[in-house]
């Protein structure tokens, strides 16, 4: 990976990738292939008080499946960017919405190099609901045991959602939520979702 228009491939972008959100972002927790609505998000990245949403286009991709994604990332993240192989960089913005921030990843030399082609804007289509409904049943009874809430054991987790968003705050909650998922423990099993 020598020149500046060698093809980067998904693999290729992933682990600088994560170098750089880490280095700019600081703190920060990254989820993989997560689903999200009937699209698998590359990645959910949570920092403090934030899910961001990130969705890889390495210059072997098409834009084939990325109308539906940014339908299914808008509803669960609160900014959203496209991360793109230098070849999406002069098409890119005409299959985005004007919210989405453009990342694009080239080689310079024996090194990936990441820009930021266009900051992403707070998105204003994203669903509290559903963003809660990322959470484990096991994550929602920690915020409600935090708040001194009836526990709703034996009501769905849907019930239990909309009653966190009746009777707290949505910033207290948001911020809530990302420190459920910063601390989310995978040696756990995953609930089933009703």
């Amino acid at each position: 990976m020598e020149r500046m228009d060698a093809l980067l491939y998904d693999c290729d972008i992933r682990e600088p990738l994560f170098d750089y959100l880490e280095e700019r972002f600081g703190k920060a927790r990254m989820f993989e292939e997560k689903i999200i609505g009937k699209s698998r998000a590359d990645v959910l990245m949570v920092t403090e008080g934030r899910i961001t949403g990130l969705e890889i286009k390495s210059d072997a991709d098409t834009y084939e499946r990325l109308k539906r994604q940014i339908r299914d990332y808008d509803k669960y993240c609160d900014e959203n960017y496209v991360v793109i192989g230098r070849s999406h960089a002069k098409h890119v913005e005409e299959h985005i919405p004007a919210y989405w921030g453009v990342l694009v990843v080239s080689v310079n030399g024996r090194e990936i190099v990441i820009e930021e082609m266009r900051p992403a804007q707070q998105n204003p289509k994203m669903k509290r609901e559903l963003q809660l409904a990322i959470l484990w049943r096991a994550e929602l009874q920690n915020i409600i045991e935090q708040n001194h809430l009836p526990h709703y054991r034996q009501r769905s987790k849907r019930f239990v959602r909309e009653k966190l968003l009746e009777k707290l705050e949505w910033n207290r909650l948001k911020l809530e939520v990302c420190e459920e998922l910063f601390e989310r423990d995978y040696t756990l099993l995953e609930d089933v979702e009703e």
